[in-house]
């Protein structure tokens, strides 16, 4: 039993199956290659931008001030050698199957059982705070345009209910609060994030529908994003920027 739960794959079956096209699981062909150099270098900047940027860098700018941006060239130096060591798998273990395919071959099928699940967690919980972001921005939105999504519809259970306990701690009302104002089923309050549900159906939908699909769509919201991005640092170079004890000039620099 112990030998079965170590066993290793060498790495010439394992480069066999990869150029016979069969999958360990269930003998089907195996991933096609789809994805270029482009597509993968936008793969990665959408990853930045849409979790690291627009998901998180408000809430941390406001706590860390300035103080976030040595923390983004930490991360960069990180992300380096990171991507050093995935270079490294790729060309000890050229086949599909990132960090689980190369634990496979070099410790043992338990260790990258672990591994497996572990990246299965990563992405879970990255999709799941995009997803949120999403959803936030999308009511933004919605409230721009004057239309107000009630409480309970756009938060998740566990948030909906640490905010009614602590509201009940600090003996502050919890009228208006998501917990109180939901529809009950039984006992059980039905609070759902609904935009965050929606778009992470839809992008399964698409994940499913095909590679090809999913790359164009990504590489189009990669490119739109980055549109943004500019837009946004063109126009605050000219938004006035106020100096303890001077007078606040009306533009970044001087009209020409």
């Amino acid at each position: 039993m112990s030998n079965s739960l170590f066993r290793k794959k060498s790495l010439t079956n394992i480069l066999q199956d990869a150029n016979e096209g069969v999958s360990d699981s269930h003998g089907s062909q195996g991933l096609s290659k789809v994805l270029g150099v482009r597509d993968l270098t936008l793969m990665g900047i959408a990853a930045v931008i849409g979790a690291g940027i627009f998901s998180t860098i408000g809430q941390a700018a406001y706590d860390g001030g300035p103080g976030v941006i040595f923390l983004f060239l930490i991360t960069a130096v990180t992300c380096g050698f990171t991507a050093l060591c995935y270079a490294e798998f790729a060309s000890r273990v050229p086949v599909a199957g990132s960090a689980y395919t190369y634990s496979y071959v070099t410790f043992g099928e338990l260790t990258a059982w672990i591994i497996g699940w572990a990246l299965i967690l990563e992405y879970s919980i990255g999709n799941i705070v995009v997803a949120i972001s999403w959803s936030s921005y999308f009511n933004n939105v919605l409230q721009g345009m004057n239309i107000h999504l009630p409480a309970w519809m756009i938060t998740d259970f566990k948030t909906a209910q640490h905010a009614y306990d602590a509201a009940v701690a600090a003996g502050q009302t919890t009228e208006g609060l998501a917990w109180t104002t939901a529809p009950m089923l039984g006992n059980w309050h039905v609070v759902v994030n609904v935009p965050a549900f929606i778009i992470v159906i839809l992008i399964t939908i698409l994940a499913y529908i095909g590679i090809k699909e999913s790359k164009r769509s990504a590489n189009f919201m990669v490119g739109l994003k980055i549109v943004i991005l500019l837009a946004v640092i063109a126009i605050g170079v000219f938004i006035s920027i106020p100096v303890t004890g001077r007078r606040s000039p009306r533009m970044a620099f001087p009209a020409s």
